[in-house]
């Protein structure tokens, strides 16, 4: 993330889930543009294991709270597929083996407030298979551990647990779909 994420350019949509232009971050999540983000859930390579995180106080949106998606909005010209893979990368520290197009396993839209704002936004939700290291980027997530699915949805049943709303809307989809591409 840059010294000054507010300024960054950012795909702008439609409802209908349609790019329509640009604007930088800060009018986006001002004025409730429709945006997009992707995210991946990391899975171990057996499938048995989920990675969560808690996201840093300081982010933008839904600091302090959890989440099990690597995940970003998308930049302006950006492909998900390509947000997904970066994303990976910078918030993980997981590279993924160049060439490689993460599968659409879910997608979903949310539409809600969160700090008095209206905020709009289209998901698209990939699956990783991965066993190897996580490095967190510092700026980003505060702390990480491994879950099995009956954990985390444990953890989702309690209304006052601090996790972000956007991945509850396209979570389910992901929980139940295909296996994604290993490492």
């Amino acid at each position: 993330m840059s010294p000054h994420p507010e300024s960054e350019l950012l795909a702008v949509y439609d409802a209908e889930c349609r790019v329509t232009g640009t604007a930088e971050r800060g009018v986006v999540y001002r004025d409730g543009l429709w945006h997009a983000s992707a995210g991946v859930l990391v899975r171990s390579i057996d499938g048995t294991r989920i990675y969560v995180h808690r996201r840093t106080d300081s982010k933008l949106v839904f600091g302090g709270m959890h989440d099990c998606l690597a995940g970003g909005v998308v930049d302006a010209g950006e492909d998900p597929a390509d947000t997904a893979v970066r994303e990976l990368r910078e918030e993980l520290g997981i590279t993924v083996t160049p060439g490689t197009r993460l599968p659409l396993r879910a997608t979903a839209s949310w539409d809600g407030v969160w700090a008095g704002r209206h905020l709009r936004c289209h998901l698209f939700g990939f699956e990783y298979r991965h066993d190897g290291p996580i490095r967190h980027q510092p700026s980003e997530i505060a702390d990480g551990w491994w879950w099995t699915e009956a954990e985390l949805r444990a953890a989702l049943s309690d209304p006052t647990w601090p996790f972000v709303p956007d991945t509850r809307a396209v979570l389910d989809d992901l929980l139940t779909g295909d296996e994604g591409p290993r490492d």
